[in-house]
């Protein structure tokens, strides 16, 4: 048994991607079949980034609206930035033609939940309330996505955006976090609205720190990697609609900006999908009575 502990450690695996089956990681113990119950990991000490490479940014952007398409890729492929794109089942049914091409073109699509179930505080929650919810129910809507995702663009997801950043169900005694669901399906899971970067040494993959990128102009995205930098942290943004401005839109203008930037490699920004950096970042920190895994480069 410890030998097959062991040997799971060494590396990120992800198990059947074609049947969406659950996601092992480093200093993690698999999660038995039945209730799901929380992780075991392993304290991490330390972490480099590949090379030349001070910080890492990943660039995500929610629900499969259609300027993403229209606006964003484009953009993003223009400079050859590879963004994840968590969405939504139905608008991504709407066009699936193009998010099948976004896929061809190396950008990761997400599991964003079934029904965006939030809070009940939030009109538009009525019906799909949190605080309705079961562990049993969310896990179930859950792989329901990721099944309606792989039949619909042939790709499981392996990470997860919380809908709104919330990650809980039921309400008060009786509330639980629905963390552990999400760290035994998927290689990480992505917040909202958090205040400081993701610390790639010591993060809990399943919550990944994240910060808004909607509505910021190029020089408030500047001072937010360079304090990523400082820490050799990992900015993990989090946008809407891609425009001219309005709410819930990434600026057209930052968005070009930073990728102008990212490009030139004095810079050191490796900028890739949550996915790309977070098997990185699994195989990459240093555990204490473990040997750091080989640097493998930045794809």
């Amino acid at each position: 048994m410890r030998t097959m502990i062991v040997a799971v450690s060494l590396g990120v695996v992800v198990v059947g991607l074609s049947s969406c089956s659950r996601v092992e990681l480093p200093g993690y113990r698999p999660v038995a079949a039945g209730p799901v119950s929380p992780n075991e990991p392993l304290p991490p000490t330390q972490f480099e980034w590949p090379q030349d490479k001070a910080v890492g940014v990943s660039l995500s952007f929610d629900d499969a609206r259609a300027s993403q398409l229209d606006v964003g890729v484009p953009l993003l492929d223009s400079f050859g930035v590879k963004a994840t794109f968590y969405v939504s089942i139905v608008p991504m049914r709407e066009r699936l033609s193009d998010w099948k091409a976004v896929l061809a073109t190396g950008h990761e699509i997400g599991n964003h939940s079934l029904r965006h179930a939030c809070t009940t505080n939030f009109s538009f929650s009525k019906g799909k309330a949190l605080e309705d919810y079961t562990l049993e129910q969310m896990a179930a809507e859950l792989d329901q996505a990721n099944s309606e995702i792989e039949k619909s663009l042939g790709v499981c997801p392996v990470t997860f955006a919380y809908p709104c950043g919330q990650k809980f169900v039921g309400r008060g005694v009786n509330a639980k976090s629905y963390v552990p669901v999400v760290a035994s399906r998927f290689l990480a899971g992505r917040g909202w609205r958090e205040e400081a970067p993701t610390a790639p040494a010591v993060c809990d993959l399943a919550q990944l720190m994240t910060m808004e990128l909607d509505g910021l102009t190029w020089e408030q995205l500047k001072v937010l990697v360079e304090q990523a930098r400082k820490t050799g942290g990992w900015l993990v943004l989090c946008g809407h609609d891609v425009g001219e401005g309005g709410r819930q839109t990434v600026r057209i203008d930052t968005l070009r900006a930073f990728c102008e930037y990212a490009r030139d490699p004095k810079n050191g920004v490796w900028v890739d999908t949550v996915a790309h950096i977070g098997r990185y970042v699994a195989e990459h920190r240093i555990v204490p009575g473990r040997r750091q895994a080989k640097s493998g480069g930045t794809r």
